[in-house]
């Protein structure tokens, strides 16, 4: 059987890469991380009509192949250590100019590429006009006019990329030239790499040397520990050449480089290649829905009002799907009680596993709901809107626009996760607006915090859930922007960059499209929640049990139950007689808890704890916290699992939790707050100590999220109930 031919899909972000690349491979597809980063690895499969097989590798949307952030390392470091047999360049029809500066520096490596201009559609509803086989015939490579998101043109497409991967032409780069000084400074810097076979097996002479004058920090780190005496020579040409364009024309190389490129697109698109139908001041349908939805006053209104008929439709919908999982899980609690001998094994299964992993389970429905809604605003652009918008109120509190859409993934619209959002502060250049986000994003309301949310606030605020979430989701950003603000204004200080961002064109989300991204996060929730948490979960429930009740406290118990037993002698009542039995077997279960280890340091805990309410068990589960946000719900689970006794008895958690007459509203919303803005989980925190270069800033973020968060939930607790809503 012949070796699948690899194709590469590259492009800018809103290009429309991921989109072909679930039109392409469908189900056949698998996700993962790139080694030692978490940014995201898409592969599927795909089969040619001849039969001939393709494995399709979606590389992370980038605007240039210099490494200005991890997915430009990535999508470079890919394309040179493995070479892929083809690479299908995704670009917008409708920016094509600003496209075309990746497509070049492609060309400058020598990649076999085949050029996908997507949307045509929009383009030609914008009056825009291309000749695809002149530019095909300018750049020498394959173009192909495609719609992504209908399929169109995606099977010529790849037969383009099929028939360039059987020649196996060689690289062939590209040579551009970029003015005398910056000419004659490659020459000389080729010379030296190629006399010395400086990083030869890795890239061309011409195209490291360029890497070395756009100031590429990650070639000229590579270039330093390959041979520190060719990198110095290539370091002072890059310096003389710098000095003397600066004198001359107060610029600097990579400004000529850029410049020179966009000079080469601009005069490729010149000769006919591209013409427009329209006068340039035409509205288009994007420009006239951003007229109203980035509006300086409409904007932010109908932002709020989006968010909040995201938490209606998610509420809304997913109750009858929890309520029913809930049953479920009932179900199978009861039946294995009956079915399985008193011990460990059943106590483990039963308040470990199954009372444990259930709460977290049982939310699957409503992570799925939001998870769809979020992906409605994503693929429709609206998400990139809703970073415009509030890139002016992020100025206000010091830090960069780009820090927007670091918050949006840690779940700034909910459910999303902190680390992809401490690593997305890559982007930003400024070393102190990069700490203030990176510091700041775990406040948002990720996806690990949205089933502690959903669990107390469908518990003890039923009618208005949606509304509560909506007021949370604002809490949070308020918060995070206040703490960035401190941070500032004290330990950062520094003036804020300039921001600026490309707002991708309105799309119509296809309904394929949305299922996939929607099962993609889903799945990512489930094989958490059936690996890492059940692994805590047992750990935890470990803790609850053991090392168990000493003995004295052992006998005690059994001399109550010889002490009723001899009574109820006397007389006939039998029911009297099980209900005082079954109430000491509670008794001396809740005794063996606060017995064991979590118990011991649950109630240890309660010395400071009893200021924001929180009881012992509620302790253990934010210990348990700090390792993923979603134990809490597990730990909770257990621990009033292990309370009780009676085999009957199947209430879900929102039920005991209900019942219980130390949970009360004002507790429920203290420790909302709480786990809204306590120490972020320990991935997280290793993640911050990578990003910022010291586990000084992990650690700093634990203590100072923790005092914040108790603080603000002392005050809520304690407020509440100075004014008489703790019931």
């Amino acid at each position: 059987m012949s070796t699948p031919i690899t194709i590469a899909l590259a492009g800018n972000p809103n290009a429309g890469k991921t989109t072909l690349f679930n039109t392409l491979t469908g189900a056949r597809q698998h996700v993962g991380n790139y080694p030692g980063v978490t940014v995201e690895k898409k592969a599927g499969a795909y089969t040619f009509p001849t039969g001939e097989e393709a494995t399709i590798i979606d590389l992370p949307g980038t605007y240039s192949l210099t490494a200005y952030s991890v997915e430009e390392v990535v999508a470079r470091d890919y394309l040179v250590q493995e070479k892929p047999d083809v690479v299908i360049n995704i670009t917008d029809a409708s920016n094509l100019e600003r496209n075309l500066y990746l497509s070049t520096q492609f060309l400058e490596l020598g990649v076999p590429m085949v050029i996908a201009l997507n949307m045509i559609d929009v383009a030609q509803d914008r009056g825009i006009s291309l000749d695809a086989q002149k530019l095909s015939a300018l750049l020498q490579v394959p173009v192909i006019p495609i719609i992504a998101r209908s399929g169109k043109g995606a099977a010529e497409l790849m037969a383009a990329a099929l028939e360039l991967a059987r020649k196996k032409a060689p690289w062939n780069p590209l040579h551009i030239s970029y003015g005398e000084d910056v000419d004659l400074a490659l020459h000389t810097m080729a010379q030296h790499i190629t006399t010395a076979g400086f990083m030869k097996d890795s890239y061309t002479p011409r195209w490291l040397a360029l890497k070395y004058l756009e100031g590429d920090s990650q070639i000229r780190e590579k270039g330093r520990g390959n041979n520190p005496v060719v990198d110095a020579q290539l370091q002072e040409i890059v310096a003389r050449v710098g000095e003397h364009l600066h004198k001359t024309m107060e610029t600097y190389p990579e400004a000529i480089i850029a410049d020179h490129r966009y000079g080469y697109i601009t005069s490729v698109l010149r000769q006919e290649v591209i013409t427009h139908k329209f006068d340039s001041d035409r509205l288009h349908a994007s420009d006239r829905i951003d007229k109203i939805l980035t509006n300086r006053f409409l904007g932010p209104i109908i932002m709020l009002a989006v968010l909040l008929g995201l938490y209606k439709f998610t509420f809304t919908y997913s109750q009858l799907p929890v309520s029913w999982l809930a049953a479920f899980f009932g179900w199978v609690s009861g039946n294995l009680s009956a079915l399985l001998p008193d011990g460990h094994l059943k106590s483990m299964l039963i308040s470990g596993v199954i009372d444990g992993m259930g709460g977290v389970l049982g939310f699957v429905p409503l992570i799925m709901f939001m998870f769809f809604g979020i992906a409605i605003l994503e693929d429709s652009g609206y998400l990139a809107r809703v970073a415009f918008m509030m890139d002016r109120v992020f100025r206000i509190f010091g830090l960069h626009g780009s820090s927007v859409m670091a918050y949006i993934v840690s779940g700034g619209i909910a459910g999303g996760c902190a680390v992809p959002g401490v690593m997305a502060a890559r982007t930003l250049r400024s070393p102190r607006e990069r700490l203030a986000t990176l510091l700041t994003v775990s406040f948002m309301n990720c996806g690990a915090k949205l089933p502690v949310l959903a669990l107390l606030t469908a518990t003890f605020f039923s009618k208005n859930q949606a509304q509560l979430m909506f007021l949370l989701t604002l809490l949070a950003w308020g918060v995070a922007l206040t703490a960035a603000k401190i941070l500032r204004l004290t330990v950062l200080r520094g003036e804020s960059t300039p921001f600026v961002m490309e707002l991708p064109p309105y799309r119509f989300p296809t309904f394929r499209g949305l299922l996939i991204h929607t099962w993609e996060r889903t799945w990512q929730y489930i094989k958490k929640a059936g690996t890492t948490i059940l692994a805590i979960s047992i750990l935890i429930w470990a803790m609850m049990t053991f090392p168990g009740l000493p003995e004295s406290e052992e006998q005690n118990f059994a001399r109550q139950r010889q002490d009723v037993a001899a009574s109820s002698a006397q007389t006939t009542e039998a029911l009297q007689l099980e209900k005082q039995l079954a109430a000491i077997d509670t008794a001396q279960a809740g005794s063996a808890l606060r017995h064991s280890l979590a118990g011991r340091i649950g109630t240890a805990m309660e010395t400071v704890s009893w200021l924001p309410g929180f009881d012992w068990r509620t302790n253990i589960a934010l210990v348990g916290g700090f390792a993923a946000k979603e134990v809490i719900v597990t730990t909770l689970g257990t621990a009033y699992s292990l309370g009780e006794t009676d085999p009957e008895d199947n209430a879900s958690l929102s039920e005991t939790l209900a019942r219980d007459p130390h949970w009360n509203p004002m507790v429920a919303l203290a420790l909302i707050v709480f786990v809204m803005f306590y120490a972020p989980c320990f991935v997280t925190v290793v993640c911050i100590s990578r990003e910022s270069g010291s586990w000084k800033w992990g650690l700093f973020s634990i203590c100072f999220n923790t005092a914040f968060a108790f603080l603000l939930a002392t005050l809520v607790y304690q407020g509440g109930r100075t004014l008489g809503f703790a019931g």
